[in-house]
C-alpha cells in the first residue's frame, strides 16, 4: 500500500475515528486504525467493539491495499505537521513508513485480516434529519444520562424515531432531560425506539457540526447507523427497558415561577460556591415577587442571593441539588425560564419560556 495527500485532507478524519479508540484494550489490534486505499479514496476505521467510525477522504493512491496502524501515534504525527505539509505513506512489510518534509517515522502494523468490524444486521427504520436539529436534542439531554450505573440502561439515551418527530431522552434517576424535533423524511418504518448507549451518543455529537446538511439514520434491532458527509457511525443499542419517562413529568402544578434564565444561572452560580461540596444542596424560599436562595457548607459559611421572579401560588421553600439546576439552565437558550412545582415534596419542571420543544425535570431535596 502506498498512498500520499495533504495533511489537511485526513486531519479531521484522523481525530475522530482515533476518539473512538480506547487507550485500554483487550485485543492489541484495537489500539490501531484500519487504512484501506483503493484507486483515488481512503477509508479509514476505528473501533471499541460497541461503537465504530468509518471515514473516508481524497488521496492519490499509487498501490492499494489494507493494513492497521497505531492510532494515536498517527493522529499525534498528523497533528504535529505543519499546515499544507504533503503526507506520503507506505507499507513495507510489518512496516508502515511516513514521510513529509525532512520528517520520517517508521510505525509497527498489524494484519488488516485481524482488525473487528461490528456485524450490522438489516435496519428496519430509516430517516434523515438536520444536523443542526440532532446536534440540539443531543445538546439538551446528553448532561442527564448516567455514568456507570448499575441500571445499565440508564447509560444512554432514549431515541424515539416516529414518522413526525424524533425524541430524545435521558435520566439518571435524580433528573430527567427530554427534547424533541421534527424529522424531514421517514423513508421507511413506522417507528422505532431504542437506547443509545453514552459513548454512542458522545461520538454522534462530536460529527455534528451545527448546519442544516441532512443526516441518514438507519435504526436496527440491535444497531444505529448514522451517516453524515463522509462519516458513517456505527453503534450497538443498549439492550433493556427505558422507564416510562411520560409518568415522571409532572403535570397540573399547583405553583410556578419565571425568571430571566441568565439572572437565575449567575445567582445559582453564586450560592454553589458554599454549598456543601458533597450533597451540594440549596434552599428555595419563593414568596411573592422574589426568589431567595440559601446555601450553607459544614464549615458553617452561608451564601443568600435574592432574584426578582413572577410567581403563581402560595408560599414554598423547597430543596434541590443546584448542579442540576445549573445543568438545565446551562442547556436552555431562552431568556426565560419557567419552574413549576406542587409542593416541597415534589418533583420540579422546567422550560423554556416561549420553547416548548425540551423540558426537563428535577427531584427535590431534602436539607
Amino acid at each position: 500500500m502506498k498512498f500520499k495527500m495533504q495533511r489537511e485532507q485526513m486531519l479531521r478524519a484522523l481525530q475522530l475515528v482515533t476518539s473512538v479508540v480506547e487507550r485500554r484494550q483487550t485485543l492489541p489490534v484495537l489500539a490501531n486504525i484500519l487504512v484501506v486505499a483503493t484507486e483515488d479514496r481512503l477509508e479509514i476505521t476505528g473501533t471499541d467493539l460497541e461503537v465504530q467510525l468509518v471515514a473516508s477522504c481524497d488521496a492519490t493512491v499509487e498501490q492499494p491495499g489494507a493494513a492497521t496502524m497505531p492510532a494515536r501515534k498517527l493522529a499525534d504525527i498528523w497533528r504535529s505537521l505543519g499546515d499544507g505539509s504533503e503526507v506520503q505513506v507506505s507499507i513495507e512489510k510489518d512496516r508502515a513508513l511516513v514521510r513529509s518534509g525532512r520528517s520520517r517515522f517508521t510505525l509497527a502494523t498489524l494484519p488488516a485480516a485481524d482488525f473487528p468490524k461490528i456485524d450490522v444486521g438489516e435496519a428496519d427504520t430509516r430517516l434523515s434529519i438536520s444536523q443542526n436539529d440532532l446536534r440540539t436534542i443531543i445538546d439538551e439531554v446528553g448532561f442527564a444520562m448516567a455514568q456507570q450505573d448499575v441500571r445499565y440502561f440508564l447509560n444512554g439515551m432514549l431515541l424515539e424515531a416516529t414518522p413526525s418527530h424524533v425524541r430524545a431522552v435521558a435520566t439518571d434517576g435524580h433528573r430527567l432531560a427530554m427534547s424533541t424535533c421534527e424529522v424531514s423524511a421517514m423513508e421507511t418504518g413506522a417507528g422505532k425506539s431504542v437506547i443509545v448507549p453514552r459513548k454512542g451518543v458522545l461520538e454522534l455529537g462530536r460529527l455534528l457540526e451545527g448546519v442544516d446538511e441532512k443526516v441518514a439514520l438507519q435504526i436496527g434491532d440491535n444497531h444505529l447507523q448514522a451517516s453524515v458527509g463522509t462519516f458513517t457511525l456505527t453503534t450497538k443499542l443498549v439492550d433493556g427497558q427505558f422507564p416510562d419517562y411520560q409518568k415522571v413529568v409532572p403535570s397540573g402544578s399547583s405553583r410556578s415561577l419565571v425568571a430571566d434564565r441568565e439572572t437565575l444561572r449567575q445567582a445559582f452560580q453564586r450560592a454553589s460556591i458554599l454549598s456543601n461540596e458533597k450533597y451540594r444542596g440549596v434552599r428555595l424560599i419563593i414568596d411573592g415577587d422574589q426568589l431567595v436562595i440559601q446555601a450553607n457548607n459544614p464549615e458553617q459559611e452561608e451564601a443568600e442571593e435574592t432574584v426578582s421572579v413572577e410567581f403563581a401560588g402560595t408560599t414554598l421553600e423547597i430543596g434541590f441539588n443546584v448542579s442540576y439546576l445549573l445543568d438545565v439552565l446551562g442547556s436552555l437558550t431562552t431568556d426565560a425560564v419557567k419552574l413549576s412545582v406542587s409542593d416541597a415534596n415534589s418533583s420540579a419542571l422546567l422550560e423554556g419560556v416561549g420553547n416548548d420543544s425540551a423540558l426537563y425535570v428535577v427531584m427535590p431535596m431534602r436539607l
